[in-house]
C-alpha cells in the first residue's frame, strides 16, 4: 500500500456557545458577582525577611506612614543603599504631618524621602540614634544609620571584601562595587558592557579578542564561534579567506601549493610575483 501524505492544515478555534460581544459580563459570567463582592480583597501582601537580629517594625510604626504618592508625581527611585541626609526647616506657617506619628508639626521639622518629620522622631530603626543631622539609608520602608545598614543589609564586594554602600554590580552570582568589577587586562570597569570569562577572570571584549581569540591568517580578523575555518600551512583561515594569492579562487577542498607562506592554486603554483 502506498503512503498517504497530508499537508498541515490551519484550524481556527470557535467556542461552542458563542455569546454576542455586546452582552455585559454579568450576564455571560456566572461567577462575576463573586469576583467583585464588596468584602473581597484583591490586595496581595509580600513578606520581606529581615536579617537575624534586626527588629521587625511594629504594626503601629508601619501604619503610621502616609499612603504612597501616585507614581506619576514621585521622584526617580534611588538605588538601594544610597546614603541620604535630611534637610532642616524652621518653624513657619506651614504645618506638615509627621511621617512617623502622623501628627501636625508646629515647630521646626525635617524633610527626608519626600516626607516631613518631627526632628526627635526621625531615628534609626535599630539603634534609635537620631538621624536629624546624620546620614541615613532607607531599607524596607524603614531608615537606618549607616553603621546599622552596613551591618545588617549591605552586601559584600567579591573583590575587596568590604561592604557595598550605594550602587551594586551583580555579576557571576556575586556582588561587587562598580569600581571593583574590572577587566583583568586593562583594569577598566565594565559598567553594563559585555565581558568574557577566561581561566576564571573577566575580560572586556577588546582585550579578550586580542589575548585569546584565534585570528585568521588571511584577513587578520578573529575566527569566532560558529565560523567555518580551515587549518593549513600552520595557520588558521576563514573558509572564505583560504584563496589563491594570485587569482583569488577559493581553495577549500582543492589541491594547493604554497610560496612565502601564501596558498596558490595549481595553475599559479610557479608564479614569480607573489
Amino acid at each position: 500500500e502506498g503512503e498517504n501524505s497530508e499537508f498541515p492544515r490551519i484550524h481556527s478555534y470557535t467556542p461552542a456557545n458563542t455569546e454576542p460581544a455586546s452582552r455585559p459580563p454579568w450576564v455571560t459570567d456566572d461567577s462575576f458577582s463573586q469576583k467583585f463582592a464588596p468584602g473581597k480583597s484583591t490586595t496581595t501582601v509580600t513578606k520581606h525577611i529581615l536579617p537575624r537580629g534586626v527588629p521587625v517594625p511594629s504594626p503601629a510604626t508601619i501604619s503610621a506612614y502616609p499612603s504612597p504618592v501616585p507614581t506619576s508625581s514621585q521622584p526617580p527611585a534611588l538605588a538601594r543603599g544610597t546614603v541620604q541626609r535630611a534637610e532642616r526647616f524652621p518653624a513657619s506657617s506651614r504645618t506638615p504631618l509627621c511621617g512617623h506619628c502622623n501628627s501636625i508639626i508646629r515647630g521646626p521639622f525635617l524633610v527626608a524621602m519626600g516626607r516631613s518629620w518631627h526632628p526627635e522622631e526621625f531615628n534609626c530603626a535599630y539603634c534609635k540614634t537620631s538621624l536629624a543631622d546624620m546620614c541615613f539609608v532607607e531599607e524596607q520602608n524603614s531608615v537606618y544609620c549607616e553603621r546599622c545598614y552596613e551591618q545588617f543589609f549591605a552586601p559584600t564586594c567579591a573583590r575587596c571584601h568590604t561592604k557595598i554602600m550605594g550602587e551594586v554590580m551583580h555579576a557571576l552570582r556575586q556582588t561587587w562595587h562598580t569600581s571593583c568589577f574590572v577587566c583583568a587586562a586593562c583594569k577598566k570597569p565594565f559598567g553594563n558592557s559585555l565581558f568574557h570569562m577566561e581561566d576564571g577572570e573577566p575580560y572586556c571584549e577588546k582585550d579578550y579578542i586580542a589575548l585569546f581569540s584565534t585570528k585568521c591568517h588571511g584577513c587578520d580578523y578573529p575566527v569566532e564561534a560558529g565560523d567555518k575555518f580551515i587549518e593549513a600551512l600552520g595557520h588558521t583561515w576563514h573558509d572564505t579567506c583560504f584563496i589563491c594569492a594570485v587569482c583569488h579562487v577559493n581553495l577549500e577542498g582543492q589541491p594547493f601549493y604554497s610560496k612565502k607562506d601564501k596558498p596558490l592554486c595549481k595553475k599559479h603554483a610557479h608564479a614569480i610575483n607573489v
